[in-house]
């Protein structure tokens, strides 16, 4: 345990230092981890959440076939000019379609599809697309929030203890739209000096005729009734017994198979460091959870309350977010899960599993490696160009989370207790 937590510790730091970069760091640090023998090789491979891995890769494949007709460019300039290019209006429209994609599609997949658009719009308007980025990464996890779909967390919570999707509606979906409200009218408060739109460039937007940025108009009509079927498809994954990760690697295989750009071409579009980096990450999470490192952290969550209703539920939700924060909220809310359904047989009280969901949802908004949504975003900057530094992420994760745990305590004494 004390070499998993020492090789971790270590690998967040020089992540945070950003004197390397996050892919040889994580990669570094999981080939430590199975060299080291921490964890048993066998065991190392079976923590890559390769369902995670192959959402990225086929999603990145679908963006990289369906982004050379010139679909989303026409999409940017259709957002910017039914924003009128007025700021506030650009973050609203972004942020809104972000976190109600996020809550019925998920927030990974939703992150894949947004940032393209929003580069692309931020270019049209000459305008620094960072905060815009960043304002959706937020966005996706606090609309993820909402449903039992919407984020990998609620997915665990929902498979251990089965409740409903309208249970996680009705439980989550209010203090999500509170949380999206209060986050995103800070957001744009805090990034407003730097959205300012000239009056040239909205004036240059408004006067664009977005069907001419269509490329190839013969490759749209193969990608498009595609990617529209991949996006269905994703709002049935359940009922269809189908994995995300099935679901979009069988939309980039069609696609591959209509299109007439070369498979090289394609393959050129997926983020590998991306991907690298989250097989180093679950390496070294999975030796913390293999080690007991994080199943410690989830027994003290119920020493520290001492039996106490109201402190455990707020115990869980503060707890669960900081430790998500750090270690990724997928692998600790798995370990969670026994400790809570423990805390909650006590009482036969299904507010301790929206406790979690809450903590470790909103968690994600901590730092830059919380949720898969986030790194995926970090990747796909970095390749446009404009990477998304470590400390730069906490300053505007930090006081979200801080603003969304606040709101989320609130609303479990006002409602659970």
């Amino acid at each position: 345990m004390t070499l998993a937590i020492g090789i971790f510790v270590i690998a967040l730091g020089v992540i945070v230092s950003e004197k390397l970069h996050r892919t040889k760091v994580a990669l570094a640090g999981g080939v430590l981890i199975v060299v080291t023998q921490t964890i048993e090789q066998e065991r190392a491979i079976e923590a890559i959440d390769f369902n995670t891995i192959g959402l990225l890769a086929g999603m990145m494949l679908i963006v990289r076939l369906t982004e050379a007709t010139g679909v989303y460019t026409y999409l940017a300039i259709r957002a910017g000019q039914l924003a009128r290019g007025r700021p506030l209006a650009v973050v609203v429209a972004l942020a809104g379609s972000t976190a109600l994609l996020s809550a019925f599609l998920d927030n990974l997949t939703t992150v894949l599809l947004m940032v393209p658009i929003t580069f692309l719009l931020a270019d049209t308007l000459d305008i620094d697309p960072l905060p815009l980025v960043l304002i959706e990464i937020i966005t996706s996890n606090i609309g993820g929030t909402a449903t039992l779909i919407g984020d990998p967390p609620n997915i665990l919570i929902a498979g251990a203890t089965g409740l409903t999707f309208m249970e996680f509606l009705v439980n989550l979906a209010p203090i999500a739209l509170l949380t999206f409200t209060v986050v995103t009218g800070l957001l744009y408060l805090w990034f407003r000096p730097r959205l300012q739109i000239a009056p040239a460039a909205r004036k240059r937007v408004m006067a664009l005729d977005a069907r001419k940025s269509i490329e190839d108009p013969d490759e749209l009509k193969r990608a498009l009734p595609v990617l529209i079927g991949t996006i269905l498809i994703f709002f049935v994954h359940k009922p269809l017994h189908l994995e995300p990760a099935t679901v979009a690697l069988l939309g980039a295989t069609v696609l591959l198979l209509v299109s007439t750009q070369s498979v090289e071409a394609a393959l050129s579009g997926i983020e590998w460091s991306t991907l690298f980096f989250f097989i180093g990450l679950f390496v070294m999470v999975g030796a913390l959870e293999e080690t007991g490192a994080i199943g410690e952290i989830a027994e003290g969550v119920a020493a520290l309350t001492g039996g106490d209703r109201t402190a455990e539920l707020l115990g869980i939700t503060w707890i669960s977010a900081i430790a998500s924060g750090i270690v990724d909220n997928i692998p600790f809310t798995a370990t969670m899960i026994p400790v809570v359904e423990e805390l909650q047989g006590r009482n036969g009280d299904d507010a301790y599993w929206w406790a979690l969901a809450l903590g470790a949802c909103f968690g994600g908004n901590f730092t830059l490696v919380a949720a898969a949504a986030n790194v995926a975003a970090a990747g796909m900057a970095e390749r446009s160009g404009r990477p998304i530094r470590f400390v730069e992420f906490l300053r505007v994760g930090v006081p979200a989370t801080l603003v969304s745990l606040v709101l989320a305590t609130a609303y479990i004494l006002l409602r659970y207790t």
